[in-house]
């Protein structure tokens, strides 16, 4: 019999109990494809991280799955959660690395910039510059998320799918108030997903009651298990990139960005666009932790 450490970890915030659940598993070696499903389905949340450090690569490598037998790339909560569970046990993962930091999702080196507030890591994700790729109409999206067409209407911008490593649909809504109104059909979502080529639909509006913030947003992916997720660090990277394309926000700018309101997980992101790329950052906070058994 196996046994990995494991820790639970709310992510995308300071607090305990807030921000968006993950499960970090440890492992000295890679684990069979089997495994990883059997223990993302046992933990149930949207995403299950497992790290192990590879000497050859001088690198934190990390894979992450759905309970749905679904391999999540990009830099996300599951990206975040795993580094900051690394710093915060005082793992020396970049011991032997020169220059920026980095680590691997799957086989994707993703730069990192660490900072410390209040006695929590801070740790910022690279993703690349954003595409914003291809416009689907609000009469097509409108039914799939419970709404009606006219409330997709904000500053004329357009329903688009943006993607830097992962594809997302951005959907703009009227104000907070029809935000927190969706109700998403999961088999309308699900059909739409695949015909347009994208994950998850990230609805959001700037017409909110908290001006600390850019947007506040709501994510659905059932495609991939995920009814609603409360932090989405890989849309929220796509849609700071999709409102520096509208000329809504500027380059080398500090802004946060309000989830997870709707499910009682409130999550605070904090994103940043640059030449090369956008930066998605925030803390996490360990609430669990103990063995598993194989």
């Amino acid at each position: 019999m196996k046994k990995l450490d494991y820790y639970v970890l709310d992510v995308f915030t300071d607090q305990k109990y807030k921000g968006n659940q993950l499960s970090v598993v440890y492992t000295e070696a890679p684990l069979e494809l089997e495994e990883y499903f059997s223990i993302a389905r046992e933990f149930g949340y949207s995403e299950t991280s497992f790290v192990t450090y590879s000497k050859a690569e001088n690198a934190l490598k990390i894979r992450s799955f759905t309970p749905a037998e679904f391999e999540v790339n990009g830099a996300g909560h599951n990206l975040l959660g795993a580094v900051c569970l690394a710093l915060l046990k005082h793992w020396d993962i970049f011991k032997n690395q020169d220059g920026m930091p980095w680590v691997f999702i799957k086989d994707t080196k993703i730069p990192l910039r660490i900072t410390e507030e209040a006695g929590l890591p801070y740790v910022a994700m690279k993703q690349r510059p954003v595409k914003v790729k291809k416009p689907i109409s609000a009469a097509i999206v409108a039914p799939a998320i419970g709404l009606d067409i006219e409330d997709l209407v904000l500053n004329n911008w357009e329903v688009n799918v943006a993607e830097t490593e992962v594809a997302h649909l951005m959907v703009p809504v009227k104000n907070f108030e029809t935000l927190q109104k969706a109700v998403p059909d999961k088999a309308i979502l699900k059909k739409l997903s695949e015909e347009y080529r994208f994950e998850g639909f990230y609805l959001f509006t700037t017409n909110h009651p908290h001006p600390e913030y850019l947007a506040e947003a709501r994510f659905f992916n059932p495609g991939i298990g995920i009814d609603e997720d409360p932090a989405t660090g890989t849309a929220a990277g796509p849609l700071t990139g999709y409102l520096e394309h509208y000329g809504f926000i500027e380059r080398n700018k500090d802004y946060r960005i309000l989830q997870g309101t709707a499910v009682k997980h409130s999550s605070d992101i904090h994103v940043r666009v640059e030449e090369d790329g956008i930066w998605v950052s925030g803390s996490s906070v360990i609430v669990m932790e103990g063995a598993i058994y194989l």
